[in-house]
């Protein structure tokens, strides 16, 4: 996958006030985004930097992501953001800063100048701090060579010269509160992808209403309108007339999602074969079958291509289960990779055990054929 996300939050500080939210803030996020009916991103492509205690431990990850990313770099910040006493830069507060001095934090320009050298097409900052207006306004005035920067976003939680929010008794901060609402259960009567200028719109809608600080946003070459999560509103499907309809969609949805997503597969877009995959299972026939096998093997095979092994291990050791009461070509095959990934994981007592079965299943299906009139 092309893309990388970079979390970055500051929740504990020796002499600035402590911000707890920001801890959920990054957790929440990070399963936001790499829950697959909205962006699946890989857990290896999102890196979360908690507390770093200087500029190389905010700046290096954000670095070393924006060499990898081909399609979207999105670098996200919560914490205090500060102002030099001499100027009116932004500052992104480290574990050590202090009010009022720059030099104890890390230079907004900075972090700016690090996302410019990305080689990615789309490039997204969120800055969920006090006067991280002020970024917009940075990344405007201060840019001479606008290709440098192409298809940058900037998103921020407050204007230029407010404080951003951070609630007593809630768990996030007002900001990425709202965004993650608006991830999680989507926009209603919104489109099926939501881009930025979308979620800026109605994170500003909410919080205005609210009468918190109102978001920011500056955006090079329209990169706003480009579709960035799936809206969870729109992809809710109504329940079928009655039981008989019901199952014969489900039917229908096994054989047309399993051929859509190896189409998506076999055309390089995993990433949107992922969740066709996981809604065929989830809303598959009741009863274990064949064609089960292969929405499980299909999914257990792509996960463990993206990197996602224990998941596939659990996909498949579900459909281990269903095999005690079945038998057949693809039984034994879900026994044969299940196997094989138990013994790459190094469980290799347990991957005898499988293939022991699949060994019974073989002789039941020889036995059955053998009794079947010819």
């Amino acid at each position: 996958m092309g893309s990388r996300a970079v979390l970055i939050g500051t929740a504990a500080y020796r002499q600035l006030e402590q911000l707890p939210a920001v801890t959920a803030n990054l957790r929440d996020l990070a399963q936001a985004l790499g829950d697959p009916m909205l962006w699946g991103l890989p857990d290896r492509h999102c890196v979360v930097v908690t507390d770093p205690q200087d500029s190389s431990a905010l700046l290096d990850p954000v670095q070393s992501a924006g060499e990898d990313a081909e399609d979207t770099l999105l670098v996200y910040y919560a914490g205090h953001g500060l102002r030099d006493a001499d100027s009116s830069d932004l500052y992104l507060a480290l574990t050590g800063s202090r009010a009022n001095t720059g030099y104890t934090a890390v230079g907004y320009q900075h972090l700016r100048a690090v996302v410019r050298q990305s080689r990615a097409r789309r490039k997204i900052i969120v800055l969920d701090c006090c006067f991280s207006g002020r970024a917009a306004k940075a990344l405007t005035g201060g840019i001479i060579d606008e290709a440098a920067v192409d298809g940058a976003y900037v998103l921020a939680a407050s204007p230029r010269d407010r404080v951003a929010l951070a609630p007593d008794g809630e768990m996030h901060t007002a900001f990425t509160g709202e965004l993650l609402d608006i991830l999680r259960a989507g926009i209603a009567d919104g489109p099926e992808l939501i881009d930025l200028e979308t979620i800026y719109q109605e994170l500003d809608a909410r919080l205005r209403a609210k009468n918190r600080p109102r978001p920011q946003r500056h955006q090079e070459n329209n990169t706003g309108r480009l579709p960035l999560v799936r809206n969870r509103a729109a992809t809710a499907e109504p329940l079928p007339a009655g039981p008989v309809l019901r199952e014969e969609v489900r039917a229908a949805m096994l054989g047309a999602g399993l051929s859509l997503a190896r189409m998506l597969r076999s055309a390089g877009r995993s990433r949107d074969a992922l969740p066709v995959l996981r809604l065929v299972l989830q809303e598959g026939t009741p009863e274990p079958g064949a064609h089960n096998f292969a929405v499980q093997l299909e999914l257990a095979e792509l996960l463990a291509d993206t990197g996602q092994s224990r998941e596939a291990v659990e996909v498949l050791e579900q459909a281990f289960l269903q095999t005690r009461k079945s038998f057949g070509p693809e039984a034994v095959l879900v026994c044969r990779r299940l196997a094989d990934l138990l013994q790459e994981a190094g469980n290799h007592i347990q991957a005898c055990e499988v293939l022991k079965h699949a060994l019974d299943l073989m002789e039941v299906g020889s036995a059955v054929a053998a009794e079947s009139p010819e």
